[in-house]
């Protein structure tokens, strides 16, 4: 095995105590652990470290709830949330927790350096307070009137309508979301931390190409804002860490959060003998990588590295940012059961389809991801166990019945298996620059390969005739090579998988495995290794993942009589309906026609990042040819539609009277794939 190269330490954003890891968090917690698992397979020394971010208010009320202390009910959480990763195969060298001595000693000693170099002030501030709870209330423990476009039952610090953000004294109509009482203004001492004296620096490392450019965009939108003072305190009660020398304040849970990094890491290199001190300064050949959603990128990408500069720690190497997960083309929704924990999940289906399903999905981009459980079934079924395993299944039951279970000492097809081989520095780019998508669709496409292969030369008709069965020995045994590869590359994306294949292949992966070949090889008894997504258990998830929620029910406007014969314009939809049709800039990358289709096109399209494929009604006015690398516009955000050819992500859009005059809408020359059209 080659020495270590690169010496990385990875973190995914902690999981919050307060309740349970649902399909969305895990979306992270796959991209996180797939890039780990891919700098390991290479030979690099890489950490990943998480914990449950424990302190706040909602934690502290959650207890009191329960009937239990802060510190009972987080050790209940991280259990549960630490089993939930594991049987996701996240594969996290430690998962602590914030409450920790390792967490209050580096909390401590941060804010101490940064008091002592001048960015810790503090000042009387007015407060929102609850005179029947008597505290202190967080901004999300206020809801009240936006004061900017007058929407009700907003939360105290942003609108969900207009996007507007505002302290929560500005709320109109302000109530207190713990007891309902109307909150008073009540004055209080609290301690800041001075930003804006990192501006320069943080630009800096912005620009240097820290976070995404799409990302780098959003904050300098925040720069010519100004960037303001940071309140680092809360008052008791509060479950947290008291800040040093001010008796009753608490440092606010985004404080220690990040810093929790710092403690997981330290907790795990006490008990084994590593120096944590050199993945945290500055000199050293060490590298540091944080992955987290786009919501929380204000924190990471400001506080956290000014904080680490001002108290004389290196900042991040970078800070990977992800968008959110819909399911089925929605927001998750309780009542419909789309709100699906983790567990619950588990309960029902292999968690190695949602790794790959979001693998297939996931580039570096912040884009949200769809989770389309249909799609989820038809892809699984189609690529990994119509494809990959497919090609160890047709092949491994020759090479044990008829040759004793060894590989064949020649390679039938050297060119073709120099195809698999050479795809080896394509696919780890992929992987290494986080375009899982693009690794996964390189890595199906030599799936093919390895199909038509076997099917061309058909081992089960060949081996019925004793002269040609040293060639159908050759042929099956170039099939296990292929199929020994395609595991390689999904290695980091499949790791149970994988497992099953290294014991099938008498064999231990690590990623050069890919450019040795196993002549004269014995191999195991094949055994079957992954089964199709059945819909039903699908649908049984979704109905266990259902809140009953009474919903009232109206009956449904009656249609005037005549309407249709008079007008045939479709119902109106008001301008907001309209607005949620998210119009893209797309480039065809491939086009073919569909057979038994009379009307339809089967599109690739590139979406920026991700790749579409679309069936277009435009047969009889386009060759195939002729549309590969021409642009046009779609319909991104349309649910995907299952029809009888496959399934279709989106809607093209032409127009025209019919026959060969229907014309694709083509944006203006020089539009990038992806953007949107206003």
């Amino acid at each position: 095995m080659q020495q270590p190269q690169r010496r990385i330490l990875v973190t995914s954003a902690l999981p919050y105590a307060n309740g349970s890891i649902h399909l969305g968090h895990l979306l992270e917690h796959i991209q996180t652990d797939i890039w780990v698992r891919f700098q390991r397979l290479r030979g690099h020394t890489c950490y990943s470290v998480c914990a449950d971010d424990a302190h706040g208010t909602p934690v502290m009320l959650k207890a009191q709830e329960l009937g239990i202390t802060p510190e009972e009910m987080v050790a209940q959480t991280r259990t549960e949330h630490h089993q939930d990763l594991l049987d996701f195969h996240v594969d996290y060298d430690n998962y602590y927790v914030t409450h920790s001595p390792e967490n209050k000693a580096f909390c401590e000693l941060i804010y101490n350096r940064l008091d002592e170099a001048g960015y810790i002030s503090k000042r009387a501030i007015n407060q929102l307070y609850d005179p029947e709870k008597e505290m202190f209330l967080p901004d999300r423990f206020v809801k009240g009137t936006c004061p900017n476009c007058g929407a009700e039952d907003q939360n105290g610090d942003n609108c969900d309508v207009c996007g507007a953000t505002y302290s929560p004294t500005e709320l109109k109509n302000p109530r207190s979301v713990v007891s309902g009482a109307e909150p008073v203004m009540k004055e209080s001492e609290h301690y800041f931390f001075d930003l804006p004296q990192f501006e320069g620096m943080l630009k800096k490392w912005i620009d240097d190409g820290a976070i995404q450019k799409e990302m780098a965009n959003k904050f300098n939108e925040w720069f010519e804002q100004g960037l303001q003072q940071w309140d680092i305190s809360r008052d008791a009660p509060y479950f947290g860490f008291e800040i040093p020398g001010a008796p009753n304040k608490f440092f606010y849970v985004w404080v220690d959060a990040p810093v929790g990094y710092m403690a997981s890491f330290k907790n795990y290199c006490d008990k084994h003998g590593i120096d944590d001190a050199e993945y945290w300064q500055e000199g050293n050949d060490t590298e540091l990588y944080h992955f987290i959603g786009k919501d929380i990128s204000y924190f990471h990408c400001l506080f956290w590295p000014a904080m680490l500069e001002g108290a004389g720690f290196r900042k991040p190497t970078g800070v990977n940012i992800h968008g959110f997960v819909t399911v089925n083309g929605a927001k998750m929704s309780k009542s419909k059961g789309t709100f699906i924990k983790g567990r619950t999940y588990l309960d029902h289906l292999n968690p190695e389809y949602l790794r790959y399903y979001y693998a297939s999905k996931l580039n570096d981009s912040v884009v949200d991801i769809d989770l389309n459980l249909t799609d989820l079934a038809q892809k699984v079924n189609a690529d990994l166990v119509g494809k990959v395993v497919n090609i160890a299944s047709r092949c491994a039951s020759f090479i044990t019945k008829c040759f004793d279970g060894v590989l064949s000492d020649k390679v039938e097809n050297p060119e073709l298996l120099k195809q698999f081989q050479d795809a080896q520095a394509d696919i780890a780019q992929a992987f290494e620059s986080r375009h899982y998508h693009k690794a996964i669709r390189d890595i199906m496409a030599l799936a093919d390969k390895a199909n038509q292969y076997i099917d061309t030369h058909a081992p089960w008709v060949t081996i019925k005739d004793e002269s040609k069965q040293a060639f159908t020995h050759d042929v099956c045994s170039m099939g296990i090579h292929m199929f020994r590869a395609l595991m390689v590359y999904l290695s980091p994306v499949l790791p149970k998988l994988a497992e099953q294949a290294q014991a099938f292949l008498n064999d231990e992966f690590t990623w050069d495995s890919a450019q040795q070949i196993k002549q004269g090889h014995a191999i195991n008894k094949f055994k079957p290794m992954m089964q199709r997504v059945e819909l039903d258990k699908i649908e049984a998830m979704v109905e266990a993942s259902k809140e009953n929620l009474k919903e009232s029910k109206s009956a449904a406007p009656q249609q005037a009589a005549g309407a249709l014969s008079q007008d045939p314009i479709s119902e109106t939809i008001s301008f907001e309906d309209f607005a949620k049709v998210d119009l893209r800039v797309v480039t065809i990358i491939h086009a073919e026609a569909v057979e038994k289709a009379d009307k339809l096109l089967r599109l690739e399209l590139d979406l920026g990042g991700e790749t579409r494929q679309v069936f277009a009604g435009i047969k009889s006015a386009y060759e195939p040819k002729d549309l590969i690398g021409k642009q046009t516009v779609m319909v991104a955000n349309l649910a995907p539609r299952k029809m009888r050819f496959g399934m279709s992500e989106g809607m093209v859009l032409a127009a025209g009277p019919g026959g060969t005059d229907v014309f694709i809408l083509q944006p203006d020359s020089g539009a990038l794939p992806g953007m949107r059209v206003k």
